[in-house]
């Protein structure tokens, strides 16, 4: 079926593909508007999983300040070429991840930064939290692995959910994902800092 202009600029608006790119997926989703943009999600995936190997040695540092200057954030993102750095959407894109940043303030790029010490003391505190609902030890594991699942989606960049996606749905590392699709380059976070009027002095007595 062919996709009705309207419907196809609504899943731009969604997901930031092509519109050509939208139109193939509501075509292959039969007009499903949700349906279509997990097929741009999974696209996404394949396209970015192809290019990880490659080198990104351009970019741009972007920030961002909130509150009148009382938070702000310093974020590297990089790229394969110049001129993508140059391009108007990787700059916003490189915004948007600052303003994530300010607005969530995780402690890891990605789930794989996190320390193996971290994640030891974290699943023991875990563990102990969940210990004393008595369930078998089989149960209690499963527990522990799914509330591990939550720790990394609050600490980990990439396993955020999107703050400008109002669905909920879309995580930063799909939000990646998809300009990767769109540049046909890889991207990645390389580093950030975020920093807090008065974080970590020592409180007046």
């Amino acid at each position: 079926m062919s996709a009705s202009l309207e419907l196809v600029k609504k899943l731009r608006e969604m997901s930031g593909a092509p519109m050509l790119e939208c139109k193939k997926a509501l075509e292959e989703a039969q007009g499903d508007l949700e349906r279509a943009f997990t097929v741009l999600r999974k696209r996404g995936q394949a396209t970015a999983a192809k290019k990880a190997g490659r080198l990104t040695t351009e970019g741009q540092v972007g920030y961002y300040l909130h509150a009148g200057g009382k938070i702000g954030v310093i974020v590297e993102v990089n790229c394969e070429s110049d001129f993508v750095a140059r391009n108007e959407e990787f700059q916003q894109l490189v915004h948007d991840l600052a303003m994530q940043i300010c607005a969530t303030d995780p402690r890891f790029v990605r789930q794989e930064d996190v320390s193996p010490e971290v994640l030891e003391r974290e699943r023991e505190i875990l563990r102990e939290q969940t210990a004393a609902s008595g369930k078998p030890e089989a149960v209690l594991n499963r527990m522990v692995e799914g509330k591990l699942e939550k720790f990394f989606e609050d600490t980990c960049l990439y396993e955020q959910h999107f703050i400008k996606d109002l669905s909920g749905s879309l995580t930063v590392r799909e939000l990646i994902n998809s300009k990767i699709a769109k540049f046909g380059e890889n991207i990645t976070v390389r580093r950030f800092s975020r920093f807090k009027v008065g974080e970590g002095l020592p409180k007046a007595s």
